[in-house]
Formats: C-alpha cells, sequence, structure tokens
C-alpha cells in the first residue's frame, strides 16, 4: 500500500537492471521496499501535521489535570513535547522562532540558565517503526490494544509498519477519542484501528483476546498510585 506521493524508481537504475534478471529483482524489490517505507514515513507526518493544527504547541488538554500535576511535582521544571507531533529539527526550529525554550531560568532576568526536562507521552515515528519492525514479531491474525492512546500514534504507526488485524485503542479522554475517530475517518484507518472511552480497568474480555498490550507512560502520569495499587 502506497501513501502520499510516489516516486517511482530511476530509469537508470532499471536500465543497469535489466543487464541480470536476479540483479533486476533485487535492485527493484530494494527500491520498492524503500519507497513503502519513505511513503510511510510521509502519511505518518501528515497526519502529524493534522494534530499539530488541532492541538496546543504542548499538546496537553486542560482536562489532564493529573498528569500536569505531576509534572509539576518533578525535581526539574518539565514541559511536554510529543515526539509523535514535533522532531528535533521542528522543536530547534520552534526553539529559533521563540515559541519553545530547551532552557529556564535559575534567578529570573539573568543569564544563569539550565537545560528544561523535556517528556513526550508518544512514540517519535522512527520508534514507531522500530518498535513493530524490530521489536515485535509478525502480527499477522492479532490484536494490539495501546492503553491510553492520546492522539492515536501508535495505532497509525501499528496501522502501517505492521499487519495486526485489529489496533485497538483505550483513552479516558472524550476529547481524545473524538479526535482520534476524526483522524481514523479522514485518513479511512477503520477498517482495523477502533479507540474506545474506557477505562482499561474495566475491559477484562478484550484483554483475554489481546496478543499485544501497549503501555506508555500511563502508571506514572495518568493514574494515581491509589489507583494503581487497587
Amino acid at each position: 500500500m502506497c501513501f502520499g506521493k510516489c516516486s517511482y524508481p530511476s530509469k537508470f537504475s532499471i536500465k543497469l537492471a535489466t543487464n541480470s534478471t536476479g540483479w533486476f529483482d533485487s535492485a527493484f524489490s530494494d527500491e520498492l521496499d524503500q519507497l513503502l517505507v519513505d511513503n510511510n514515513k510521509v502519511f505518518l507526518q501528515s497526519i502529524a501535521e493534522d494534530l499539530r493544527a488541532r492541538l496546543p504547541i504542548d499538546a496537553m488538554l486542560p482536562s489532564e489535570t493529573a498528569a500536569q500535576h505531576k509534572m509539576q511535582l518533578r525535581e526539574k521544571p518539565t514541559v511536554h513535547v510529543d515526539s509523535f507531533l514535533y522532531s528535533d529539527e521542528q522543536v530547534d526550529s520552534l526553539c529559533e522562532e521563540g515559541a519553545m525554550s530547551r532552557n529556564y531560568c535559575l534567578s529570573c532576568g539573568s543569564f544563569r540558565t539550565a537545560p528544561l526536562d523535556f517528556i513526550s507521552h508518544s512514540f517519535s515515528v522512527s520508534e514507531l517503526q522500530f518498535l513493530f519492525q524490530n521489536v515485535l514479531p509478525d502480527l499477522s491474525g492479532r490484536t494490539v490494544v495501546d492503553v491510553g492512546s492520546r492522539l492515536g500514534a501508535v495505532l497509525y504507526g501499528g496501522y502501517v509498519y505492521s499487519s495486526a488485524s485489529r489496533l485497538i485503542g483505550l483513552e479516558l479522554s472524550e476529547d481524545f477519542v473524538r479526535l482520534q475517530n476524526d483522524i481514523l475517518h479522514k485518513y479511512r484507518l477503520a477498517d482495523r484501528i477502533q479507540v474506545f472511552h474506557a477505562n482499561v480497568c474495566t475491559q477484562q474480555v478484550l484483554l483475554q483476546d489481546t496478543d499485544v498490550l501497549i503501555m506508555n507512560n500511563v502508571f506514572e502520569y495518568f493514574i494515581e498510585p491509589s489507583e494503581q495499587i487497587g
């Protein structure tokens, strides 16, 4: 499956490949594989661009009070920079524009500054590719559940980088559920992805049929210790 604008193998490559049938098959296959990889990346970047236009720069919603409170309790000042939405290069550009900063002032008004801690509640595109193509086994016919799916990055990554038959997101925030469903509809991903407004603790039946369960920062930032123990 090819997403976005495709660039076909060059005539030069095909001309050389015709000198040897075996080499042609290998060279064309390699270029086709790279073409698919590139277009999967472009596809995910298009979704990220769409999401950036809908969210504040820190990609945090006012309803995420527990996560924001826990970030404030960290020893060093911490900001949320979503890795799915912003690459390192994009963060650098935002810092140059003054829209974001990597440092905070140790004494207001002085030049004494220290690096901010950055945290992300999403995997980056490269991390998603590595997860589904190198860490996990072949997921053909399998069910993947992402607990605390937020923006849906794991679901979109699983759609393009794996053969999982079902990709299910569980999300407590109605706003994030609505946002993910908008993306599923716009990019026609609903044939393999579903998002439920639900607490994982109420999904015993679903979990029994789950082959891969993914959780990123769920317990540390989004569930109180008392709930974890219970």
